[in-house]
């Protein structure tokens, strides 16, 4: 049996009847890793002894007959900016590149608190700061669908492990939409849960107004398990808020009859036409269900880009001051004072994606640009807020792509930052609002996954994963590993 391209749901019931072993499991998904690594480079670290001695506990627990969490034993990868204890976290960066965390993250502390296994560290854009996993100082990560396209940014390596099998499940971050939009390019399940929803304590900060750490896997079950998981308040995380969510996805599911589903308009102006055929494909289906269409309008969605952009580099220009060669990390050489040191350390160790949003970011900071830019932008931000709290009085949850495309080739845009920018232009607004929005697979445009969005208003994830179930079940299931390898 290919224990690799079961869910976490199939496996955890596998282990409870004691027809497979934590061990087999942990064992079948490093042989797959071994296997197929080289050609997607999902992963920086690789962590086969952490997996091993979570397995073996496991077992143990399995053999004197204790109950398991749903996620013990189970593989799941862990984006590169969350902090491990003893394990390398790098955000994909020269800058930390040898950097060894001495703290757990508080979602990792709750993982091993229920035995999850461990299977490493994975590729991302640097600093999260990218459309397409192409800006990791390490290597390119590939989509498992097609290895010349893109995975998706900046959780690529969160993607790709979990749709070629190489994880059960991952943990990414979603800064302006890091884990839709590669869940949509690799054809999982993605949720961005709603801001102070998860403790982002541990996690290294890009804009932090804007960051929330979320799950990926091949099933409804398999992301609700662990969102419920790692969800609750933190006094860690002054962000964090009270939640209420089951601890299990026992009983998941949503009476899709009168469900209100709102259709923005501007979502589908640079849409693809088989992306947006998929979308209504789905719609129309729901309706036969008994749910029923609202056309509504989020007009500030054009700008949109232009907002996400301002108030997110300005943060990261901040967050990213850290960095000088003083504290920790990377340190450059031959410098002849403390300013040729900073200048040197940050030259060599920032890549360009970052230097650039790092000079955006200190230029709308500055003086006589603060007002002018960062100031309007947080100004904005409260008018998306209020634009989609009107548009929830109408409807119950928005449907849009997740993406205007599928997953374009690697090289093609990374010469054209502005067009990299706008594959972010259908998640963007989500995170200016601090909304829950969930990406589900919904089809396929020239062999390569199409996603769509589910947004509802805050703290409804369990509704969104209700109603992703419902389809789940209408499909016959959503996820497979790919099969290009």
């Amino acid at each position: 049996m290919d224990l690799y391209k079961l869910t976490g749901g199939e496996l955890h019931r596998l282990m409870k009847e004691k027809k497979v072993s934590a061990m087999e499991v942990t064992e079948d998904i490093f042989a797959r890793i071994a296997k197929v690594e080289n050609g997607i480079g999902a992963f920086i670290t690789v962590t086969p002894e952490e997996a091993v001695k979570a397995a073996e506990a496991v077992d143990k627990k399995i053999a004197a007959g204790e109950e398991l969490h749903p996620l013990a034993g189970i593989p799941i990868g862990i984006k590169d900016n969350i902090c491990t204890n003893g394990i390398k976290t790098t955000c994909a960066s020269r800058m930390l590149e040898n950097f060894i965390p001495p703290y757990d993250a508080t979602v990792i502390s709750k993982l091993k608190a229920v035995d999850f296994a461990m299977t490493g560290k994975l590729n991302m854009d640097e600093f999260a700061m990218g459309s397409s996993c192409e800006n990791s100082a390490f290597h390119i990560t590939h989509n498992p669908h097609g290895l010349d396209k893109v995975p998706g940014g900046s959780s690529g390596g969160s993607a790709a492990a979990v749709a070629a099998g190489e994880a059960v499940m991952s943990l990414g971050s979603d800064t302006g939409g890091s884990i839709r939009e590669p869940a949509a390019y690799c054809g999982i399940i993605g949720l961005k849960p709603t801001y102070g929803a998860v403790s982002r304590y541990g996690l290294v900060a890009f804009a932090s107004s804007l960051d929330q750490i979320g799950p990926m896997g091949r099933s409804v079950e398999d992301v609700a398990n662990l969102f419920y998981t790692i969800s609750g308040q933190d006094p860690y995380d002054a962000t964090s808020m009270p939640t209420h969510y089951p601890k299990t996805a026992d009983g998941l599911g949503y009476d899709l009859s009168g469900l209100r589903i709102g259709v923005p308009k501007e979502f589908y102006k640079h849409t693809d036409v088989a992306v947006g055929a998929s979308i209504w494909q789905v719609i129309r289906t729901l309706e036969a269900r008994g749910a029923k269409v609202v056309d509504i309008s989020l007009p500030s969605t054009e700008y949109g880009l232009s907002a996400y952009y301002i108030i997110s580099s300005a943060e990261a220009s901040s967050n990213l001051s850290r960095f000088d060669g003083v504290k920790y990390g990377f340190r450059a050489e031959g410098y002849t004072d403390l300013n040729n040191m900073y200048e040197k350390t940050r030259s060599e160790g920032f890549g360009d994606e970052v230097k650039r949003r790092i000079m955006l970011g200190t230029f709308v900071l500055s003086s006589g640009y603060y007002d002018a830019y960062y100031k309007k932008a947080k100004l904005f931000q409260q008018k998306v807020r209020a634009e989609y709290d009107e548009a929830f009085k109408l409807c119950d949850v928005i449907i849009t792509p997740t993406a205007p495309s599928a997953a374009f080739k690697i090289g093609e845009n990374v010469h054209d930052p502005l067009k990299m920018y706008a594959s972010d232009v259908c998640t963007i607004t989500v995170n200016i609002a601090g909304l829950p929005a969930l990406s589900l697979p919904i089809g396929m445009d020239h062999e390569m996954p199409v996603g769509m969005q589910l947004i509802g208003p805050h703290f409804s994830e369990e509704k969104l994963l209700g109603i992703a179930k419902e389809f789940e079940t209408m499909r016959g299931g959503l996820c497979q590993v790919a099969s290009v390898v």
